[in-house]
């Protein structure tokens, strides 16, 4: 029980995140918790116990996000034009602009155990504009595919991958700023 208690504000946030209401992201955390105490049992533990509650969450999101479009109440996404900003960071013949190339952020294991990575992570993820947040957190955090997020989204799989880019980009911009400059985000 002390388990879900610490996990519940990761949990809304990533509900709030793609339900885009407090009150129904409230309920599918609810119903998420819910199951996760009923079929306790069946935690196996091959993954960690935060990885299987979300997992539950996930679905529970995915059922909600069927039943509004089902039922008119789903708000498409709208389309985001920042062209310009992914632009500069390009010279005209594709390479980075030295100053947006990427820097290593150190040791992939080390930092995806690091707790502040993960604090920063989340504030650059709550920053996104709707639509990357959505696009991103469904592809790289809920792991479905393209092809499953344009039929969800009622998007084409073009649009997808520009927005998973501009997602990208502009979460390894947040990141560096918050997590390698130790800079309030």
């Amino acid at each position: 029980m002390r388990r879900l208690s610490a996990v519940r504000p990761r949990l809304l946030s990533f509900a709030r995140l793609h339900l885009r209401n407090h009150a129904t992201a409230e309920d599918a955390v609810q119903d998420a918790l819910e199951a996760a105490i009923e079929k306790s049992d069946s935690f196996s533990g091959h993954s960690s116990y935060e990885t299987w509650v979300f997992g539950i969450l996930k679905h529970k999101i995915l059922d909600i996000m069927r039943t509004q479009k089902r039922l008119g109440q789903w708000q498409p996404l709208e389309d985001e034009n920042d062209d310009d900003a992914i632009d500069r960071q390009f010279q005209q013949s594709g390479q980075w602009q030295r100053e947006a190339r990427p820097v290593s952020w150190g040791e992939p294991e080390a930092v995806f155990e690091n707790e502040r990575f993960w604090q920063v992570f989340d504030a650059c993820m709550i920053v996104l504009p709707d639509t990357l947040a959505r696009v991103f957190s469904l592809r790289e955090l809920m792991g479905l595919s393209t092809e499953q997020i344009c039929q969800e989204l009622a998007i084409k799989e073009s649009n997808c991958w520009v927005i998973l880019h501009r997602a990208r980009l502009r979460l390894r911009s947040c990141i560096e700023q918050g997590w390698l400059t130790g800079d309030a985000i």
